[in-house]
């Protein structure tokens, strides 16, 4: 049995160097450290009973890497092979189903394709006709890639000439439109290992450093149990163990924006510091427990006919 606990991370200090302290504090047999990574060999022997994932989604070595050590037995955090599956127009079209409010959401066909694509082959394409998509979503509305995160490549726009100026120049890229909900208190729900979850007031249009610390909206314990409850069952129906969801609440109604956020923003510049210590000692006592494990959970995607 593999007595190893890694973390695999990228530009980012203050968590995992936090993470790994606070593991091995805890003296449970187990040791925390950065995982390294060379050339792999397809008989490579299991390594680490747990690695915590915060950078496969940018380099896609690494997601090879932890594939093959998920099917040798390691528990990866979050799952590599849900996340090759996993697209936000899906994941809206999944929390609909699931009853959690979303904001009207339309995916585009892409804008441009590779150079054998020719117009032969998009004979199931029929005119896409924009002021009837503009006018369903509502301006002012955001363009955004179906697969990415970060903020990377994110329009808002006014009205119909900016989302075609947006569109134009998208590329290759799926896009999705969605309607821009006027919000007048925001969340970000912090969650590890699926029923953990911590609420902390975020406030989007604030600078990046700023947007927990400075935010200061206050929620009903109603609706805090609601978005509880509701964030316990979309990360239940996406299989992640580490996530954070965002809900912008308008008339009292909590609508689930961001939620598949797979490597959350963890540094401690970010968090305020009460929530920082939260995660570290929350995600130590996860990683530990999963490894002390005698049967480790199932690492293939839920069924979703089972939970809608």
């Amino acid at each position: 049995m593999s007595k190893k606990i890694g973390i695999m991370h990228g530009r980012e200090r203050s968590f995992p160097e936090a993470f790994v302290a606070e593991v091995n504090r805890r003296n449970s047999g187990f040791v925390a450290e950065p995982v390294r990574v060379d050339a792999g060999r397809h008989d490579m022997d299991r390594e680490y009973a747990v690695i915590v994932d915060r950078i496969s989604h940018e380099v896609p070595f690494y997601r090879t890497y932890l594939k093959q050590a998920a099917l040798n037995g390691t528990q990866i955090i979050n799952s590599p092979y849900w996340q090759l599956a996993d697209d936000k127009y899906f994941g809206t079209c999944l929390a609909a189903k699931l009853g959690i409010a979303v904001p009207r959401s339309i995916v585009l066909p892409q804008r441009e394709y590779i150079e054998d694509i020719s117009p032969e082959s998009l004979t199931n394409m029929i005119f896409l006709n924009w002021e009837a998509v503009g006018s369903w979503v509502g301006y002012p509305c955001y363009l955004k890639p179906a697969h990415g995160g970060g903020w990377k490549s994110v329009f808002k726009c006014k009205n119909l000439e900016e989302l075609l100026k947006n569109y134009n120049g998208s590329g290759r890229m799926v896009m999705m439109l969605q309607e821009g909900i006027e919000w007048e208190a925001y969340a970000r729900l912090i969650c590890i290992g699926k029923e953990h979850i911590r609420i902390a007031p975020w406030d989007p249009s604030r600078p990046h450093h700023e947007r927990y610390s400075h935010a200061s909206f206050n929620y009903s314990k109603d609706l805090e149990k609601l978005m509880i409850d509701q964030a316990v069952k979309l990360n239940t129906a996406l299989g992640y163990d580490m996530n954070t969801l965002e809900f912008a609440i308008r008339d009292g109604v909590p609508y689930a924006i961001d939620f598949l956020n797979t490597a959350p923003d963890f540094d401690r510049s970010s968090l305020t510091s009460e929530t920082f210590d939260w995660v570290v000692s929350t995600m130590a006592d996860l990683s530990i427990e999963r490894a002390k494990a005698k049967k480790a959970p199932s690492q293939t995607p839920p069924r979703w006919d089972k939970l809608i």
